[in-house]
């Protein structure tokens, strides 16, 4: 802020969020006002003494020549840093996906007094909801983690067939349930620049989508390859595929097409892919797979293969 014997300027470069704060805090009788004399925020004194008007509405010129109020002027409107913007996007979209399981828990726990219901079949369909909860609060977690550096991504690197494999394995009965089978090809010795728990977070999250979304009877490949001087990791299905104006969008934090929003997944997974193949220096991409389905490719630079 600028002061100016008792006018000061409030600049652009302090968020809203701040000035509200420091404003409220204030012991006397403060306002913020923007050029057009409309209220952007007021001390609690200050709104004593101007009972009646709201923010953004237009201050008399009587109040501001009020020698017992301090003024401040901001130029524009303040707004909010595009860190604080992004914050406050990530957390509404965290409290929307939360709403959703919590809704339905609420509603069977409140069937279970119903007559005649099965207290057995609403104990399970809690269990799930819980669940659900508990998987997408690791997930924002793990992705906070990944975000602040906690989380290193590349630290060396590992051959790619052992992991892919276990990680297929872990999954199978999942993949069963849901009709999707699960095949692993890769090149002997093609190495990744990722950590194994890294390279794992990948494939769990690949190969999740896939169970996910592609559908009943959908066969889902992973290959790692040599592309040139690095490494390309692709996990392709065969199934539902997804709609081509909604590639782009695949990787983005909570996104999910029309045709996935009845999945219980967290819209998280391929976010999760895309924040650790980049951190490694590489890049990711979705395709229409040929034939019809769905590709994920994660291309590294600088690899070698191992003897």
């Amino acid at each position: 802020m600028e002061t100016s014997g008792r006018y000061r300027s409030v600049t652009n470069d302090e968020p809203l969020a701040r000035v509200h704060a420091l404003v409220a805090a204030a012991e006397g009788a403060v306002i913020v006002v923007d050029r057009e004399r409309r209220l952007v925020a007021a001390s609690g004194r200050a709104r004593a003494a101007i009972r009646g008007l709201g923010e953004g509405s237009r201050v008399p010129e009587g109040v501001l020549a009020d020698g017992g109020m301090l003024v401040l002027y901001a130029e524009e409107p303040p707004r909010m840093s595009a860190y604080e913007e992004l914050r406050a996007g990530f957390t509404a979209a965290v409290s929307h996906e939360l709403r959703t399981p919590l809704a339905r828990l609420l509603a069977l726990l409140e069937s279970v007094e119903l007559p005649g219901v099965n207290v057995a079949e609403l104990v399970e369909q809690a269990r799930q909801e819980v669940a659900q909860v508990r998987e997408l609060i690791d997930d924002v977690l793990f992705l906070g983690e990944l975000e602040s550096g906690r989380e290193i991504v590349a630290l060396g690197t590992t051959v790619a067939a052992p992991v892919l494999e276990e990680a297929a394995a872990a999954l199978a009965e999942r993949a069963e349930r849901a009709g999707v089978r699960i095949e692993v090809a890769c090149s002997a010795g093609v190495e990744v620049p990722l950590r194994r728990r890294m390279l794992r977070v990948v494939a769990d999250n690949l190969i999740e989508n896939a169970i996910r979304y592609a559908g009943e009877g959908a066969t889902l490949r992973l290959t790692v390859a040599r592309d040139g001087r690095g490494a390309m990791l692709s996990a392709r299905d065969d199934g539902a595929g997804v709609p081509d104006a909604d590639l782009p969008r695949l990787f983005e934090r909570f996104y999910r097409s029309d045709r996935a929003r009845t999945s219980r997944g967290t819209g998280l997974g391929l976010a999760i892919v895309k924040h650790v193949v980049t951190a490694a220096g590489g890049t990711v991409e979705a395709v229409a797979a040929e034939g019809g389905g769905l590709e994920i490719r994660c291309r590294f630079a600088s690899t070698r293969s191992g003897r």
